[in-house]
């Protein structure tokens, strides 16, 4: 596979006359409808965005945006995934119940809730780079604010703003680093960005194990450091141009441009990049995703976001609770987790792979199944070979889900819907894991078998919502 790291232009040996015009940087560059430095005449006309894109390249640019969404998305994971270490200490610090405790997550998953859909719509609207600073601010400082919380009130408060942060930077982090792919990178960066999920799960395993030697305080410690990384993106964020897509279509094609020649001048492109081609329109309703054009799509996609999210939380939460408590106590212990964590990789690499040398659509629906496959090889029994085996393929092939899911997404809207459509996409998933204590928990206590029947169910339909989406996005340049 190649690395989406890798610029395969910039590998280019210098242009000789023996060299075929196929290979030439000059002469592919001016196919794009661009002027080039490197001896050829090139075109005074106006260039369309995606060559534009094209022709600035992928290089240190976005190596910078991939190393500062990721670090605010590993960040983004140590938060989601701190609510169930930390309830314990939470539950001592203020004399109160672990259930009760867990109302923090309660309030942390309505906020990413709102979040969401809120900051993915201000997206659309206002531009991706202030609502981006927005959501970041309020993601670290909330975050690291909850540390200090003096009573329950008031953290579940802090933990409530900091969801919405949270629930703000997913969506238009993909959107904006979506924006500055060309069509044969995108899916692959996508993929890989969701990796640092993984990361964020490791780190936040062991942060957990280190915490425990603060006894009633460790929610504290554990709340504190998960805040740090995206008080750094906070300062990263500065340097971070609007994205040229939302400029062009807000009718500023000459701010786009300079942003696009600013890539290329990072990149180590020599390359002029003309006029862009203006395509202002006007700002859309929410309600224009499920208008004619896009209805089918958005509600095979939303559903497919909701059936998912229900599953992974059925899987990674109450799955776990019920082995654990018929003798399988690790699954829910940190070093396991970073096992879990060690085993995404492999499946956000093939997902990596698979979006582009398969397509969007085919990975998705092929991860899905496993995951169908997986979720009902517990049925077979209970022998730890067989509760570990199907823990880890779960673990490798729903993350591998979830990648693709991401990659795949922003790339079925135009521009003036795209974070909208990823903040709706962001929001009924947190609907799933609202749900999925009443949904999932009471069958899983009650009958095991019928609780895993349901969950492959509900990927199996998820990959029957995928099917019927009516487009597939690879190799195809974002409108």
């Amino acid at each position: 596979m190649q690395s989406p790291y890798q610029d395969s232009a910039a590998a280019l040996p210098p242009v000789a006359a023996a060299t075929p015009d196929i290979y030439r940087e000059d002469v592919r560059v001016d196919r794009l409808g661009l002027s080039a430095r490197h001896g050829a005449a090139g075109t005074a006309g106006q260039a369309s965005l995606e060559s534009g894109i094209q022709a600035a390249g992928v290089g240190k640019f976005q190596y910078r945006l991939f190393v500062i969404f990721g670090l605010v998305w590993l960040a983004d994971a140590m938060q989601v995934l701190s609510i169930g270490f930390s309830a314990p200490s939470i539950a001592k610090t203020f004399g109160i119940t672990v259930p009760q405790a867990l109302q923090t997550g309660t309030f942390f998953f309505v906020g990413m809730l709102i979040g969401a859909f809120f900051f993915g719509r201000l997206a659309d609207r206002i531009g991706r780079r202030p609502v981006l600073m927005m959501a970041v601010v309020i993601d670290a400082v909330c975050g690291v604010a909850s540390a200090f919380a003096p009573e329950l009130t008031w953290l579940l408060a802090l933990r409530f703003l900091t969801g919405i942060g949270v629930g703000g930077t997913l969506p238009v982090d993909y959107t904006m680093m979506a924006e500055f792919l060309p069509s044969d990178r995108r899916g692959r960066w996508l993929v890989l960005l969701e990796s640092f999920w993984a990361v964020g799960t490791i780190c936040l395993a062991l942060l957990a194990l280190a915490a425990l030697s603060y006894g009633d305080q460790a929610w504290r410690v554990i709340f504190l450091v998960t805040g740090i990384p995206a008080l750094i993106g906070v300062v990263l964020r500065f340097y971070i141009p609007e994205s040229p897509m939302f400029l062009n279509r807000s009718g500023r094609s000459d701010e786009a441009r300079k942003v696009l020649q600013r890539v290329a001048k990072v990149n180590g492109r020599d390359v002029d990049i003309p006029p862009l081609k203006s395509e202002p329109v006007a700002p859309k309703s929410v309600f224009a995703l499920f208008s004619t054009s896009f209805r089918r799509r958005s509600i095979a996609l939303l559903a497919a976001w909701a059936l998912i999210s229900i599953a992974y939380y059925g899987v990674f939460v109450y799955l776990p609770i019920k082995l654990s408590a018929e003798g399988f106590a690790f699954m829910r212990g940190q070093v396991f987790l970073v096992v879990l964590a060690i085993v995404q990789l492999p499946g956000f690499a093939l997902s990596a792979y698979g979006v582009e040398r398969w397509g969007r659509k085919p990975t998705l629906i092929g991860f899905l199944l496993l995951s169908a496959v997986g979720c009902m090889l517990y049925s077979l029994g209970t022998s730890p070979t067989v509760v570990i085996g199907s823990t880890l393929l779960m673990s490798f092939s729903l993350l591998g889900t979830w990648g693709a899911l991401y990659a795949f997404t922003p790339e079925v809207y135009p521009t003036d819907l795209r974070a909208t459509g990823m903040g709706t996409a962001g929001a009924v998933a947190r609907f799933g894991g609202l749900f999925a204590p009443a949904i999932i928990a009471p069958v899983m206590a009650s009958h095991f078998t019928l609780a895993l029947v349901m969950i492959s169910t509900m990927l199996l339909v998820g990959a029957f919502a995928i099917a019927a989406v009516n487009v597939e996005s690879r190799n195809r340049a974002l409108d």
